[in-house]
């Protein structure tokens, strides 16, 4: 976790003493005390640092090596991380440019993420982080700028990527047909990246490149060596790792491919719009079968409070309503139909149909596991506001096929948008004045 609370203030010493003679600033910083740091690359009207510089390469170089991967000399790994941080600075730069603003609870939200995989609580995890040797603040601070990036590809590569229905059914027929659809796959990764004005020559010289790298790797080479040297993807300081994808997952470049290759093996070079890949298969197995999930029918009413009605008034008008339903004084969908305040279900009698808790807020599913068949619960109030909530049935159902089409949709588009934020990172960078200081 690299520090930003105390770079921007000096960044701003930096720059302010960028127009004097090299000659008199060294003077200057000699006779006010020591240099604390240094500028390691301009990026646009952004810098990098070197504490931010020595600090990732350090956290880098201890992971790679809990990992058991093949350190290249540190000077490459050094070159790896910059390149990561020069563009993390352009998105940053690009999403402050855009006004994307993430708010406390966005960041809130996703620490208590963090926290609920950890098995903690909100609460728990600034303790967890500092006996790791992190604080809290600053991880705060990191994680707001990774939401912000998240944001700005969102709205830059994800959302203009579009699945249109006959494409899905198109893919989900090919997906039957190739080799690689019933396995998942351990897959290591090398791009060797161009621009998209490149020249002749720079195109020769990127497929020379990527075929000498794929020459070295089927000789036994290193293969995470090789990626943190040259690999220009977002995965080269992973040791190029993409990890366990099954094979509709994959890339729709390598779905045809990894379904005959073995593991151990190299593949050819193989050439994208981003550049040329050179791809690993290290390990391979069987897919899941059947997909069994417990769903739930349930259906509710919801209401929420205003500066007229408050907190205890809205609970107690569900309890009445509560009592009349139970007594079949009420109809329960005719009172959902006629105030609840959930437009999806209202229309539908409050109807949910058959979902899967998971999907719904922590509060909500936890009183759904509460329920009897047919029981109403007691008014709970949610962020959404207060609820009364009826179970309707259980049932345990064999969701292959739509778990199936949902998978495929995602692999569809997750392989498009792997592709087009490579082009899309290559092209930022393209356009922003970069200049390195190393």
């Amino acid at each position: 976790m690299r520090c930003r609370l105390n770079i921007a203030i000096v960044s701003l010493s930096l720059l302010a003493l960028a127009s004097e003679p090299p000659a008199l600033r060294a003077k200057e910083i000699s006779s006010r005390g020591q240099l604390l740091d240094t500028v390691v690359a301009v990026v646009n009207d952004g810098v990098v640092l070197e504490s931010e510089l020595e600090e990732q390469t350090r956290e880098i170089e201890a992971r790679l090596r809990s990992q058991r991967v093949a350190l290249p000399p540190e000077k490459v790994i050094r070159g790896q991380v910059l390149d990561r941080l020069v563009l993390e600075e352009i998105q940053a730069q690009r999403a402050d440019r855009a006004g994307i603003k993430v708010s406390d609870e966005q960041v809130n939200g996703a620490l208590a993420d963090i926290a609920r995989r950890q098995n903690l609580t909100l609460e728990q995890l600034p303790e967890k982080l500092a006996a790791d040797g992190m604080d809290y603040t600053e991880y705060r601070t990191e994680l707001r700028r990774e939401i912000a990036r998240q944001l700005l590809r969102q709205r830059d590569v994800v959302q203009r990527i579009v699945v249109t229905p006959r494409e899905l059914d198109q893919y989900m027929a090919n997906e039957k047909r190739t080799a690689s659809a019933a396995n998942e796959y351990n897959v290591s990764h090398i791009l060797i990246a161009v621009a998209q004005d490149a020249k002749p020559a720079q195109l020769a010289q990127a497929n020379k490149l990527a075929h000498d790298i794929a020459e070295r790797a089927r000789a036994g080479e290193d293969f995470g060596k090789l990626a943190i040297t040259y690999s220009q993807s977002e995965s080269a300081l992973e040791g190029g790792s993409l990890g366990w994808r099954k094979g509709t997952e994959l890339p729709t470049f390598l779905a045809d491919v990894i379904g005959h290759m073995k593991p151990g093996d190299v593949s050819d070079v193989l050439q994208t719009p981003s550049g040329y890949h050179v791809i690993r298969l290290n390990e391979m197995r069987a897919a899941g079968g059947p997909q069994i999930v417990q769903q739930v029918h349930l259906r509710h009413i919801l209401v929420k409070p205003t500066e007229i009605e408050d907190d205890a008034t809205v609970k107690q008008k569900l309890s009445r309503w509560r009592e009349q339903i139970v007594s079949g004084k009420e109809d329960f969908a005719v009172l959902a139909k006629t105030y609840s305040q959930d437009p999806g279900s209202a229309i539908n009698g409050g109807d949910l149909g058959w979902t899967e808790p998971s999907v719904f807020v922590p509060e909500f599913a936890g009183v759904a596991e509460t329920l009897r068949d047919s029981e109403i619960s007691q008014p709970f109030r949610t962020q959404y506001g207060w609820h009364i909530m009826q179970m309707l049935g259980h049932r345990n159902f064999d969701n292959s096929q739509e778990a199936a089409r949902e998978r495929a949709y995602q692999a569809l588009r997750d392989s498009r948008v792997e592709e087009a934020t490579e082009v899309w990172l290559q092209k930022i960078r393209d356009e922003s004045y970069v200049e390195l200081r190393l």
